[in-house]
């Protein structure tokens, strides 16, 4: 039954959880405390950020990730990994960065390492995302992100649910999300007079 449920997920998820003595199996990842998420999506890329050379490494992983996946791409991560994907999605080609349906962001740092002056670790252009971006955070962190991103913060749920085993609802939430954005961006087309095509 669950092999017949991901034959219809529409996205490969790519899970971007941090390396580090955190990393071991007995640490659950804040997708599955929140929302009873599998642990790892079709393909898992831990980030370490030890250093410029570990980012780059990863990023050249995830190029190929993002290039092999044979649907469009979820990121969900979590952590430093947050701004390590948008570092990674505001200087990658676009030709790997438009295969990206949507972000999933837990417990993101302060955004000041995306700061482009003082040399950061996450240096990038000050652009919105070119995918739809949900962030899971309590803290003024995720707010401040989903601001610089062009997010949006995501409220997390008082009582995890029940385990599912399947990534179905995270699919769920980036395909409402985007919906919701392109009828916006229709409804301005509208109020503006220009034709619908």
């Amino acid at each position: 039954m669950t092999a017949e449920l991901r034959l219809n997920d529409p996205f490969s998820i790519i899970t971007l959880p941090m390396a580090g003595p955190a990393a071991g199996a007995e640490r659950a990842m804040p997708w599955e405390n929140l929302f009873a998420w599998p642990r790892q999506g079709d393909v898992q890329l831990h980030f370490d950020d030890s250093s410029r050379e570990a980012r780059d490494i990863w990023a050249t992983r995830l190029d190929h990730a993002v290039a092999q996946a044979d649907k469009a791409v979820l990121l969900v991560a979590e952590g430093a990994a947050c701004l390590a994907s948008i570092w990674w999605a505001r200087l990658s080609p676009s030709h790997y960065v438009s295969k990206v349906a949507g972000a999933l962001f837990f417990q993101p740092p302060e955004t000041a390492a995306l700061d482009r002056t003082g040399g950061q670790l996450f240096a990038s252009p000050e652009a919105a995302l070119p995918f739809p971006s949900l962030i899971v955070d309590g803290s003024n962190h995720g707010s401040a992100l989903a601001t610089m991103c062009g997010g949006r913060l995501l409220k997390a749920p008082v009582a995890a649910p029940p385990p599912t085993g399947m990534w179905r609802q995270a699919q769920r939430l980036i395909e409402r999300f985007s919906a919701g954005v392109v009828e916006q961006d229709l409804r301005i087309l509208r109020t503006l007079g220009h034709p619908e095509r």
